[in-house]
């Protein structure tokens, strides 16, 4: 449980070591200890209004509109990495599945599970990270829970986020809506969040400038719907990439799609790396981006607006649905040819999100 008895008097005076200290199992067993843990920590942190009633549940009110739920399990490997760590990997990567139905988040919870004999300075800086994350998305967490497992059955820290968000009336965005003559549009370059987190694994060490693009993207996609209301498809490209996305919206549509390699952006550090493992960069995971699918007449309107924020400055026009029984996704090359962009066979990377 993550409650605490904010409303009566607090006896878990004790200070925690964040400098030395470790969590051990009497910080899941329910006693003093996780109430200390919450207390100092999570309470202290993630407070909130919510939080601070100190219950097992979290009670309120939404805006009018159909409800959005995403649940999302985080379990990335290594904790903390370039541009990012677990804890605003799991505020971002749920606040953008809700915000895909065109939604705006409203709330989240938090899951912890902990491994017996971790540092509380990571734990206390991947909470801050996600508090954070939760502040700068405007989007608080308000109900949660923590358990500690013995030594050597976990791996650090796993977290699940939930988040509930409203979609407004009218809006109808859905993965099942692409139709022949669309246009595919992309916030940005592919395949940071992937590179980051190979830079940091084991064996796979090389230098690189590349930092995730992990971000929220409830903003992008409130100005987004704002602009052009009638947008068909919203997805985050992150397990998979940008390939298996579109491979997703295709089967769900029923369509084919084309893309024009020279028009997806991708940076020039991030192609030296997929090329030095060997990679296929329209596979690697992202964080921060989104494709857009919307009718041809209002590609360019839409275009304007997401270069226009601060998370699409380097958005563009990457392709077109078309009509295709077999719905395939293909592309023509930088060479003039064309390739079938099939789905993703097997892993790349394991446990990138």
């Amino acid at each position: 449980m993550m409650a605490a008895n904010n409303g009566r008097q607090r006896r878990y005076v004790r200070p925690l070591d964040f400098k030395q200290g470790r969590v051990d199992l009497s910080h899941g067993s329910g006693g003093r200890a996780m109430a200390q843990l919450i207390e100092q920590l999570f309470l202290e942190l993630l407070d909130n209004e919510w939080l601070r009633q100190g219950n097992d549940y979290a009670c309120f009110d939404l805006p009018p509109g159909r409800v959005v739920v995403s649940t999302d399990c985080h379990v990335v490997s290594p904790l903390f990495f370039p541009g990012g760590d677990i804890g605003s990997l799991s505020v971002h990567g749920t606040v953008n599945d809700v915000a895909m139905a065109g939604a705006c988040p409203q709330y989240l919870t938090a899951g912890f599970v902990i491994e017996e004999g971790f540092p509380l300075a990571d734990l206390r800086r991947i909470v801050s990270s996600m508090a954070a994350a939760a502040r700068d998305a405007h989007v608080p967490v308000i109900a949660g829970d923590t358990k500690v497992v013995e030594k050597g059955k976990g791996d650090g820290v796993f977290i699940t986020t939930t988040g509930i968000g409203v979609v407004a009336d009218g809006i109808r965005i859905s993965g099942e809506r692409a139709t022949a003559g669309d246009r595919i549009l992309i916030n940005g370059p592919i395949g940071d969040h992937g590179v980051a987190i190979m830079s940091l694994r084991q064996n796979l060490s090389f230098g690189t400038s590349v930092e995730s693009d992990s971000v929220a993207l409830n903003g992008l996609v409130q100005a987004m719907v704002d602009a052009v209301p009638d947008i068909h498809c919203l997805r985050d490209p992150t397990r998979g990439g940008l390939a298996t996305t579109l491979n997703e919206l295709a089967r769900q549509s029923g369509v084919g799609m084309r893309l024009r390699e020279k028009e997806i952006p991708l940076r020039k550090a991030v192609e030296a790396a997929c090329e030095f493992l060997g990679l296929d960069p329209l596979y690697v995971a992202n964080e921060g981006k989104l494709v857009a699918i919307t009718p041809a007449a209002s590609a360019e309107k839409l275009l304007q607006t997401m270069q226009e924020h601060p998370l699409g400055r380097q958005a563009a026009i990457i392709g077109e649905v078309c009509e295709d029984p077999n719905c395939f996704v293909q592309m023509e090359t930088a060479f003039g040819g064309q390739r079938i962009v099939d789905w993703l066979s097997g892993q790349q990377l394991p446990r990138i999100c």
